[in-house]
């Protein structure tokens, strides 16, 4: 079979339903399906599990199935298989990658931290699996602040790769981390002027803001969060009406869970669009799961001495979330 587009490129049999053989497919082949929320609605519809990368890394280490499809980016897939090095572990299309992990090359990165001896290396999950295993522990946008503070008020600490993230963290530890100048395309295009244009026509509307975000709007923000905590925050809350200035992918479960309330997608900089839409997560589509089921490609290679390196700080990251919790 040719995966050489990263995905099966093969026709889909016309006039079938796409959710009813995927749904049988699963079943025949006894595999779970996992969707970041940032996929579109109907991929998060028929996902066994949907969440966030802390939470889909947690389902990860302690789901008993042969088969994994992670509908998410490659660095998701990546980890999936690092924590489930026993299970096929598939992604419909390899080609979704993420413009965060590409703005921080394993060998740059090694070089960065070379540079800087006597550093913990703390790593953002949405890096290469190589980057991971050079990082003492990992940590996502949801626990990144928590495992931050774990550590000494002197520890010094190399941060990466996202500047407006480790910022964030900067300011509300009251740390000076070494930074790596990573960023994502998505967060960064989010346009101050036009959501400020918004709040003015919404007066009402809380401002829910991503810490990937530049800090101009996280200093305007009613709440700064990973995606797990601005659903939460907008589900609790009592107001009705929210501006979402992260992936518009999440406003489809913010919808969900909470119908009578008002969710609008911040706009982007420089587009026409009304939403901020990751290319790379929209790459899945639902033929594409359909074939990678089918035929239980493409599947993600890491090898055994790269999982056994980059597995140690991830599962650090999940026994310090667990700790952190009790």
């Amino acid at each position: 079979m040719n995966v050489d587009k990263g995905y099966v490129d093969v026709p889909v049999e016309s006039g079938i339903n796409l959710k009813d053989e995927i749904l049988r497919l699963k079943k025949e082949k006894g595999a779970v399906i996992m969707a970041h929320y940032y996929q579109k609605g109907e991929i998060q519809d028929i996902a066994d599990y949907i969440g966030d990368s802390l939470a889909l890394a947690q389902i990860a280490s302690t789901i008993d199935a042969p088969v994994i499809v992670l509908c998410g980016v490659h660095f998701m897939g990546e980890t999936t298989k690092i924590l489930c090095p026993d299970k096929k572990v598939l992604v419909p299309d390899l080609n979704a990658g993420c413009s965060l992990a590409d703005s921080c090359p394993a060998d740059e990165f090694g070089k960065y931290i070379k540079e800087h001896p006597g550093h913990t290396v703390i790593s953002y999950v949405n890096t290469t699996a190589q980057v991971k295993a050079l990082t003492d522990v990992v940590v996502t946008s949801g626990n990144a602040k928590e495992i931050v503070d774990s550590f000494p008020k002197d520890e010094k600490i190399i941060f990466g790769p996202d500047r407006n993230l480790g910022n964030y963290i900067n300011s509300v530890t009251g740390r000076n981390m070494l930074l790596w100048d990573g960023a994502c395309h998505v967060h960064e295009q989010f346009s101050l002027e036009k959501i400020l244009q918004l709040k003015a026509e919404h007066p009402q509307a809380k401002l829910l803001v991503h810490p990937e975000c530049k800090k101009p709007l996280q200093l305007i923000a009613d709440k700064i969060g990973s995606t797990a905590v601005l659903l939460k925050y907008a589900c609790e809350s009592p107001y009705s009406e929210f501006i979402v200035a992260t992936e518009s992918g999440i406003l489809h479960e913010m919808r969900k869970k909470c119908p009578e309330k008002t969710f609008i997608a911040a706009p982007p900089a420089d587009s026409t669009c009304a939403c901020n839409d990751c290319s790379y997560m929209k790459l899945n589509t639902m033929e594409k799961l359909y074939n990678c089921l089918k035929y239980e490609l493409p599947e993600v290679e890491v090898s055994e001495e790269l999982i056994a390196k980059a597995r140690r700080p991830i599962e650090r990251m999940l026994e310090l979330s667990a700790g952190l919790k009790k």
